[in-house]
C-alpha cells in the first residue's frame, strides 16, 4: 500500500494509477487519509464497489437484518428452495 499527498497525486496521477495495480494508494490531505485509489479489473468490480457504498442498498440490508433479528425472515433452506424453483 502506498500513501501520497493530494498535491503529489495531482502532479503524478498517471503514475499513481499505475501503482494502484499493485495495491491501494491512500491519498492524504494535511496528513489525514481522504481517498483511496483502487485498480479496477472490469466493470463488474466497479459495480460491486459502488453497491457496497450505496446508501440505498445499506438501508435495504439494515432493514432485512432487523427483520431477521425479529424472526420475520425466511429460513436459509427455504430461501434457496424458492430461488432454485424460480419463485
Amino acid at each position: 500500500m502506498k500513501i501520497a499527498s493530494v498535491a503529489d497525486v495531482k502532479a503524478k496521477l498517471s503514475g499513481y494509477i499505475k501503482a494502484s495495480k499493485a495495491g491501494p494508494v491512500v491519498v492524504t490531505k494535511n496528513g489525514k487519509p481522504v481517498a483511496v485509489l483502487l485498480s479496477m479489473q472490469d466493470e463488474e468490480e466497479l459495480e460491486r464497489l459502488l453497491m457496497a457504498y450505496s446508501p440505498k442498498l445499506q438501508r435495504i440490508l439494515q432493514a432485512a437484518e432487523k427483520q431477521i433479528r425479529e424472526g420475520k425472515g425466511i429460513k436459509h433452506k427455504d430461501f434457496w428452495a424458492e430461488v432454485t424453483a424460480g419463485g
